[in-house]
């Protein structure tokens, strides 16, 4: 029975009351194993790397690292129900993508239901909407002020500033910063719309640049133009990206 198929579960919040209370409601299922209790999102990365749980609860209000950065980190096949003082901002986009919450205070028969629910998508093996929940938390209006990236069980915390160009590769983005390459599986395309247009160009179909670290425009041959960085890096210039910076310039 669908009772009985046992599920590794790892616990977010940086409320002890709360993961004590989740803790005590989780032990009503005999099928529940929790592996970890974690008190913020650096921890949870690391835990959820070393651990490879199958379900986690994660809190959405957190220092340092919020709920929704925390699941732009994780394996999207990691089933995540997300626990969440009542926002309605929140719960909205939830519902649209179909992803469970729980509000608090926990309500012991919602977490058994949003339980099953877990147990029902890891059957139909149904990756977590990464992309599409975090543009759905983000305020309307305000750009992406920071890029983070998961190297292991270790986090990387770009802030946008730091950023000097991103490139794409394949499923992946190649964020440079500071000498440093760091690797993302995200699409150029969906955080290309999560970042400040007065600072961040679309030069290419595979590269946006930081505004402020261009040092000139060179032309090649005839329709042919390539952008040279401050630190010397040369990258291709496409027409609509020549047409995008003379627009800003």
């Amino acid at each position: 029975m669908a009772q009985s198929e046992a599920l590794r579960v790892l616990i977010v919040d940086d409320e002890e009351l709360a993961r004590r209370g989740l803790r005590r409601d989780l032990a009503a299922d005999p099928a529940i194993e929790v592996v970890a209790e974690c008190p913020d999102g650096f921890e949870a990365v690391r835990a959820a790397a070393e651990l490879k749980p199958d379900v986690v609860f994660l809190d959405i209000q957190m220092p340092r690292l919020n709920g929704f950065e925390v699941l732009e980190l994780l394996d999207p096949e990691i089933a995540v129900i997300f626990v969440t003082a009542h926002d309605e901002h929140a719960v909205r986009a939830f519902e649209v993508n179909a992803v469970d919450y729980v509000l608090k205070p926990v309500d012991p028969h919602r977490l058994l239901q949003a339980l099953e629910r877990a147990r029902d998508r890891r059957r139909r093996r149904e990756p977590m909407p990464v992309e599409a929940l975090t543009a759905a938390s983000r305020p309307p209006g305000v750009p992406l002020g920071r890029i983070l990236v998961r190297d292991g069980s270790h986090v990387h915390v770009l802030p946008a500033e730091s950023i000097d160009y991103i490139e794409a590769q394949d499923d992946y983005i190649a964020v440079h910063s500071a000498g440093r390459t760091h690797l993302k599986q995200q699409t150029i395309a969906s955080l290309e719309a999560l970042l400040d247009p007065s600072c961040f160009v679309r030069i290419h179909r595979s590269y946006i640049l930081n505004l402020d670290r261009l040092a000139q425009i060179e032309l090649m041959a005839k329709d042919s133009r390539i952008v040279i960085l401050r630190d010397g890096t040369r990258l291709p210039l496409s027409r609509a990206g020549h047409a995008r910076l003379q627009a800003i310039l």
